[in-house]
């Protein structure tokens, strides 16, 4: 299991939440990753997911 990390700001650069999960691969982080931002209405928020290697997987400004 891999551990990643999401991040959801406001437009002022204010953290919302910061959520650090477990995934086997990279698939499968986005898809926990979109369920979470779903599950807090924060899809349209700036997000981001990264893997451990710092790679974005998800993204939205």
């Amino acid at each position: 299991m891999r551990t990643y990390k999401l991040t959801a700001y406001e437009q002022t650069g204010k953290l919302i939440t910061e959520e650090t999960f477990t995934a086997e691969n990279d698939e499968q982080a986005k898809e926990k990753g979109r369920a979470l931002l779903e599950e807090k209405e924060l899809v349209n928020q700036t997000h981001r997911l990264a893997s451990p290697a710092g790679k974005l997987l998800l993204f939205h400004s």
